[in-house]
This record gives structure tokens, sequence and C-alpha cells, in this order.
């Protein structure tokens, strides 16, 4: 049978497809309050994850990750950053492909399978969150409540708990806690970030690791002023602290572990 034979006889009618394909996208951030005290000590920082509470069945009024369904114009990461934009007011965040997620009744409408996505962002390009479209209502949960106590839409509490774990993996692998921080830090500072999203990091020869290590050595420097002299702070600590700043360079392995 020739090509042309093969394009004549085909039909996607002899094959059963998904009733839709949505993007459900993981949002995480670091917030960071002051503390009221006159003792001078870090911030509070905590793990947040951006959640929706659902307009309509199914699952209407309980929360879920933001997401939607996918149209033929579109790929699926387009189809990310619109939904989320849509129901959430959230734009301008770099999404990180995170798996599909296929369990057969996965979604009581149907055989839905979903492709998600993940990003951990500054606190900042959430300020303007604004519940539209599908979600009645959007907020920022403790990424420890979030998973351990709330009851949660689909199997977006496995999605949000596979997210999480790429999120420690980057925080580990890579500079993205620069985000989080000001250009000039303490190592206090840098640890607690890190801390915030591996609470199970230990500070024991951190110092030493990320200052020392000739396969770390490059990623950060200490900060100087004009005049080359060390630039130190007392902002959270009686005594002074070496301010440092990353140089850009970004290690080929973990640069913390």
């Amino acid at each position: 049978m020739s090509q042309s034979d093969n394009e004549r006889s085909y039909s996607s009618a002899k094959y059963r497809t998904p009733d839709g394909a949505p993007a459900d996208i993981v949002i995480f951030t670091i917030t960071k309050q002051e503390k009221r005290s006159g003792k001078k000590s870090l911030p509070v920082r905590e793990l947040k994850v951006l959640l929706i509470r659902r307009k309509a069945w199914p699952f209407q009024g309980m929360w879920a990750l933001p997401g939607g369904f996918s149209k033929e114009t579109e790929t699926m990461e387009v189809t990310a950053r619109r939904e989320l934009e849509e129901e959430t007011g959230v734009r301008d965040v770099h999404l990180e492909y995170l798996g599909v997620y296929s369990a057969p009744g996965r979604d009581p409408r149907g055989w839905i399978i979903s492709h998600a996505y993940c990003a951990l962002v500054n606190e900042a390009l959430l300020a303007h969150r604004q519940a539209a479209d599908d979600a009645e209502e959007v907020g920022l949960f403790a990424i420890d409540d979030a998973l351990e106590n709330m009851e949660l839409a689909f199997d977006h509490r496995e999605i949000m708990r596979d997210a999480y774990s790429k999120i420690r993996e980057q925080m580990l692998a890579s500079t993205i806690a620069k985000q989080f921080l000001p250009e000039r830090f303490t190592l206090g500072e840098l640890h607690q970030v890190i801390r915030t999203v591996v609470p199970g990091f230990e500070e024991h020869n951190f110092i030493r690791k990320i200052t020392s290590t000739q396969s770390r050595k490059g990623i950060m420097e200490e900060a100087r002023d004009a005049n080359g002299e060390k630039q130190t702070s007392i902002e959270y600590s009686q005594r002074p602290a070496q301010l440092y700043r990353f140089t850009g360079y970004e290690p080929p392995l973990s640069i913390y572990g």
C-alpha cells in the first residue's frame, strides 16, 4: 500500500483521544517578614504555594492549582501561561516543565491528561494576584499546610509534592536563591533562604564549602566598595558580618550539597 493510500485510509475516528489536555501550574514563592523586636535578627521567611478556589464543578469550592484546558492553536506552555494569567493575574514568570499526569480517574470529567509546570518566583511577581475566570479566590499558603492539612482538588497534592521536590533540587544545584536576596548579602541570609526551601539543609561547614571548595569557587565573592575595602553589615547581627555578591557564574554541579 502506498503512502497516499495510507493517508486516504487513515481516520482519527479509529482512535480514542483524551477528553481534554489541561495545564496545571505550581507557583512557589518565599515570603519575607521583618521581626518586631529590639534584638537584631534575620527576618521570618516562609515557602508558600499559590492556589485558587474553584468556582465551578468539579470540586467546586475546593482549593486547587491554577490551570485549564489547552486550545488546538497553542502549545502546552502557552496554555499554562494563559491560564495562570486568566485565573490569578500572574504573568511573566519563568515556567519549567514538571511532567505529565495521566492516572485513570484523576478527573471526573473523563479521560483527561494534564501537563504540569512549576516555578519558584520572587513574591513581587505575585503582588497583583487577583482571582478571575474559573477562580473564585486566590491565595498563598504555607507549603506544609497545603500538603498536609488542606483538601485539594484532583491529583493536585501529588503534582504539588513533585514540584516541591523539583525546586528543592534546584535550590541545591543552582544560584536560584539570589532572586530572594539583595545584591549584597550575608552568608546568614543565603543560608536562611536555602533552608526555607530545603528544611534539612545543615549549616555545618557551609561557609567553608561555599567560599573555599574548588568546585564551588567563583560562584560568589566578597563585596567591596569603590576603594576596594570589604563591605560589612550589622543589619541582622550585633557584630559586622561580611557581605557577599553572586558573580554570575553557574557551576555544573551542586553548589551547596
